[in-house]
């Protein structure tokens, strides 16, 4: 089936009464957007317009366990099967997790999410995590957000019953293209840790790593794979390709290709927060505000305690500039 404007000018209208894309016609984006890239765009700014909130959706992280990591992802510095610069340390202290918790909160970023590193939290780790967590939620102020790996049922109730209401747990690639890029878990183990938290009421924010080496076709694949984990938040990442992981040499994908996969991602999500998160200072300032104008209505800022306040100082006039409120 070959699209034409009619076409495309019915997608217009039924997204914008609340409807939905096909999995079919998803895939026929792909074929389509280089023909029909100003109509896309314009629709996709259109849904943020409509479905998103003009408050700038801010959050940001702290690294609190950082390397040592035994699965073989290869994008990422943290695996202990390359040799890189990261960071390695334990959990980190009570007193370090609640000051990033501080800092946040006095630079007005509403969400907060302890991320480790490691296949998954488990035993005393989590039980001091799940007391942090609990700490923070007693000086109020912030909504917390935890991304621990592939926690089952169990483990999951016990974040949320420390507080913890949104879990993070990225798909990372299509489903098609993951398998090359990991060989230790599957996208399965994460859905099915996706569905275990759901099953407890939890909020999900899972997105996705972009310019692995996947083709467009590929991207949107991930964004059809998210359909079924249902998420209220999707994390853009690109890559930085790492000194020392397989993906070193990996070529840097084009702006353009970033924003038409957000475009893209905003046609197949129209109610969902898409949110920048690494990589995103490798683009220019006009194609982050374009990213924005597309679909882009939220973003991690920040990491732990050194950079935080002149990103958040400089992310708050961009967010202005785009039209967002922070």
């Amino acid at each position: 089936m070959i699209f034409h404007m009619l076409d495309i000018h019915e997608i217009q209208q039924r997204l914008l009464q609340g409807g939905t894309l096909s999995e079919q016609e998803a895939l026929q984006l792909d074929d389509i957007i280089d023909a029909h890239r100003d109509e896309i765009y314009t629709l996709a700014a259109a849904l943020t317009e409509k479905f998103g909130s003009r408050r700038f959706d801010s959050c940001s992280i702290v690294n609190a366990r950082s390397g040592r990591c035994p699965e073989d992802c290869k994008w990422c510095a943290q695996s202990a099967h390359y040799k890189t610069s990261a960071d390695v340390y334990p959990l980190i202290s009570r007193t370090d997790c609640l000051k990033a918790a501080e800092l946040n909160r006095n630079h007005g970023i509403r969400r907060f999410s302890l991320v480790t590193s490691g296949r998954k939290m488990t035993g005393r780790d989590l039980a001091t995590a799940c007391e942090y967590i609990r700490d923070i939620n007693a000086e109020g102020g912030l909504q917390l957000c935890a991304s621990m790996g592939l926690l089952n049922s169990d483990e999951l109730r016990q974040l949320l019953e420390a507080g913890i209401h949104r879990y993070h747990c990225n798909l990372e690639s299509a489903p098609s293209h993951f398998a090359t890029l990991c060989s230790t878990h599957s996208i399965e183990e994460k859905m099915a840790t996706i569905r275990a938290a759901k099953a407890l009421g939890m909020e999900i924010c899972s997105g996705g790593i972009i310019g692995m080496g996947e083709t467009r076709r590929q991207r949107i694949e991930l964004g059809i794979k998210l359909w079924e984990a249902d998420p209220v938040s999707i994390p853009i990442n690109i890559l930085c390709p790492i000194p020392g992981t397989p993906l070193e040499g990996q070529e840097a994908i084009s702006e353009q290709d970033i924003l038409d996969t957000v475009a893209i991602f905003r046609l197949m999500h129209p109610r969902v927060v898409i949110r920048f998160a690494g990589g995103r200072m490798a683009l220019s300032r006009d194609a982050q505000r374009k990213a924005m104008h597309l679909g882009v209505n939220g973003s991690i800022m920040g990491d732990m305690l050194t950079t935080l306040g002149a990103q958040v100082a400089d992310d708050k006039t961009l967010v202005a500039e785009a039209g967002y409120e922070f």
